[in-house]
């Protein structure tokens, strides 16, 4: 059994702390190298009170938690100011295109997780897999024609063609040497100052394109893109919340409408499922009101 760290990176705000929280538990708890576990936490506006629940980690399995505070980054601060506007997730997904300058030296694989996933098969089994040579590893979005093309498919085929394949950046298993060689930052700046970035789907368009044709293809159940009830019975290694329906909602276990959700409920802890919930009323309401 091997004992090298086991990187992982997350990125996430105070409104999102929670679900960050299920995912890592959700690694933790279908692995037995927990003390091998790594996480690289780049996090925006998280409060003291939201920090101290990410802490138990820590305290219940051993893994360690590293600590970016991306609201202290003037790297982060410069380039997602001048990014077009994720209005579902906050500009805080463009700082992944930037994790080479961000993660410690040293660190020569890390994967990517979106933090509305939930884990149940050994990580290390994707982690250490040979990657072929190649600088990412990932699958592939079902959805994928349709992103870049829109309707009838036809927008943007000058760009993204619609018979390449296409991935899902929600998990990305990165070789850093091989992703810093991509100059992932200076290929950005040339597409914004080509008018690319205003024509497509933020960071994951923009991935698809510095890697075009030069990445791994994983098998769909690391990354179960909009998972549902009927994907429990094929074994899925990781779920992938992508719909509209969340397991985080109150019923979301109780009638299936997502894959696993009463799983989910019990990773993320009744105690903090139900203070999310508030959470997310309160910030619905406040909304609503206009504050």
């Amino acid at each position: 059994m091997s004992d090298r760290p086991i990187h992982i990176a997350l990125t996430f705000d105070d409104n999102f702390w929670a679900p960050a929280y299920a995912t890592m538990r959700s690694v933790c708890l279908f692995t037995h190298r927990r003390s091998d576990l790594v996480f690289h936490l780049f996090h925006r506006t998280l409060t003291v009170e939201h920090e101290e629940d990410l802490l138990a980690i820590e305290s219940e399995f051993g893994a360690r938690l590293e600590w970016y505070d991306l609201d202290a980054s003037p790297l982060f601060a410069d380039v997602a100011a001048r990014m077009p506007l994720n209005k579902r997730l906050s500009n805080i997904v463009y700082a992944r295109l930037m994790i080479d300058r961000l993660l410690p030296a040293g660190v020569e694989r890390v994967l990517y997780l979106d933090c509305d996933m939930l884990v149940r098969d050994a990580i290390e089994k994707l982690v250490e897999m040979d990657m072929l040579g190649h600088p990412i590893a990932a699958v592939r979005d079902t959805m994928g024609a349709f992103i870049t093309g829109g309707r009838d498919l036809k927008a943007n085929r000058d760009i993204l063609d619609p018979a390449d394949p296409y991935f899902n950046a929600g998990l990305v298993l990165i070789d850093v040497v091989q992703w810093r060689d991509a100059d992932i930052l200076g290929q950005l700046e040339v597409a914004l100052r080509e008018g690319v970035m205003e024509r497509i789907y933020y960071d994951q368009d923009f991935l698809n394109l510095v890697f075009k044709r030069r990445w791994l293809q994983l098998p769909w159940r690391w990354n179960t893109i909009d998972a549902r009830h009927a994907h429990e019975g094929l074994d899925p290694a990781i779920l992938h919340y992508t719909g509209e329906a969340k397991p985080w909602g109150i019923f979301a276990g109780m009638f299936h409408w997502v894959a696993f959700g009463r799983l989910y409920r019990h990773v993320m802890g009744n105690e903090l499922f139900y203070r999310f919930a508030r959470h997310r009323w309160k910030r619905w309401w406040l909304k609503k009101l206009g504050r």
